[in-house]
């Protein structure tokens, strides 16, 4: 994977004596013991972080953790102290922190696009003004600029509202207003600043859901500010956890959950739903692992109520359950069970973990096959993987 933007060993401090606050942060001082020394703030401290191309990266943290602070360095709306920032540029890469202003201004114009908290909408213009603006800002012809902004709007759904002013529509239609303007510039990088939080939790969903959907089109590389772990988890490639205005940790949202690095990430997921993060792959038991029962057979499950015939490229060949042919049957169609007929119910291994369960309810707690891309057999799900991957975590 290709890094589009790429933090190292930044560092961020607000106030006049910055190089005393410097000569603290690597004796490795405390905000609070910068603060009460030297008067300026620590904004962030050390941190490096990649963020690859067409991924969802969250910055998660509580108030004042430093991950706003750190996201606008990459627009350099704040200017890092000390370190670099990369963004990658076409066939380059661009350091924010020593590039000279015309490459900063291209790569505000054409590479970096940011959706904030506040929709920021003129109130005096339409929503197909709102969304053009920056496109007007930067010279974009007129019939370029219609062209680009009705094509934006349709992907929000906002196109029969271009020209409504911004008082006419809800708070929800407001942020997608928000959103058609960042994704009309065509930039690769977005950034986004809370831009969920202030709304209703119903309306919040409804975009976090519609987000995602976009980014299956768009893979745009989204770096993502949020203080909702269930959000973070729900619509993040990777997460990363600040404290303090340093990095504690990075890595995938089960990662997250089922290896925290100290004590602080250990009480900031302490109340996460494991069945939101888990997936199929999490808690699967590998074919080699599973019991033989003849020859090129295998038990999917403990009590042996089910086995496979494999061929030599891991296809199944044959499926019996309790004795009888069964017949296929995937989690996320459990509605098809077929009346008065064994089955099996098989999912890919990025199949969340929920799914599978409801899947095992249906079919009175059978295992679960798990098959890759190329339809060969890779694993198996019981009841007890269930329960011991949720005691574990």
């Amino acid at each position: 994977m290709n890094a589009a933007v790429e933090f190292k060993n930044v560092d961020i401090v607000f106030g006049e004596d910055r190089a005393g606050a410097l000569a603290l942060i690597d004796q490795g001082a405390t905000r609070a013991e910068i603060l009460d020394k030297t008067g300026a703030v620590l904004g962030c401290a050390g941190a490096n972080l990649i963020v690859n191309e067409g991924e969802i990266s969250v910055l998660m943290g509580l108030s004042g953790s430093g991950k706003s602070t750190l996201l606008r360095a990459v627009n350099l709306l704040n200017v890092p102290s000390r370190g670099n920032v990369f963004v990658h540029d076409g066939d380059k890469t661009v350091d924010m922190v020593s590039c000279d202003p015309s490459a900063l201004r291209r790569i505000r114009q054409t590479r970096v696009a940011m959706v904030f908290q506040q929709f920021g909408l003129l109130p005096w213009r339409t929503v197909e003004e709102n969304v053009g603006l920056g496109l007007e800002l930067s010279g974009v012809p007129e019939a370029e600029r219609k062209a680009r902004v009705q094509k934006q709007l349709k992907l929000v759904g906002l196109d029969q509202w271009a020209r409504k002013y911004a008082h006419e529509l809800s708070g929800g239609m407001q942020q997608r207003v928000g959103l058609a303007r960042a994704f009309a510039t065509e930039a690769p990088i977005l950034l986004m600043d809370e831009p969920f939080s202030a709304l209703d939790p119903l309306i919040r969903t409804k975009l976090q859901d519609e987000l995602l959907q976009l980014q299956a089109t768009l893979k745009k590389t989204i770096l993502f500010v949020s203080h909702d772990l269930e959000e973070a988890l729900k619509i993040g490639s990777t997460i990363t956890i600040m404290e303090g205005g340093r990095i504690v940790q990075t890595g995938a949202p089960e990662d997250i959950v089922l290896r925290p690095a100290n004590d602080y990430v250990r009480d900031f997921i302490a109340n996460v739903n494991p069945l939101s993060v888990l997936t199929a792959w999490n808690v699967m038991r590998d074919r080699r692992d599973l019991e033989s029962a003849g020859e090129s057979w295998l038990w999917l499950d403990r009590r042996k109520t089910t086995r496979f015939k494999l061929d030599t490229d891991g296809l199944v060949i044959d499926a019996e359950r309790n004795g009888r042919p069964a017949v296929w049957v995937s989690c996320d169609a459990m509605e098809q069970i077929p009346e008065n007929e064994p089955h099996v119910f098989w999912a890919r291994p990025g199949t969340s973990l929920k799914t599978v369960m409801h899947a095992m309810h249906r079919s009175q707690t059978s295992p679960v096959a798990l098959f890759d891309d190329s339809s060969r057999f890779v694993g198996a799900i019981g009841v007890r993987d269930v329960l011991s991957a949720v005691l574990r975590r």
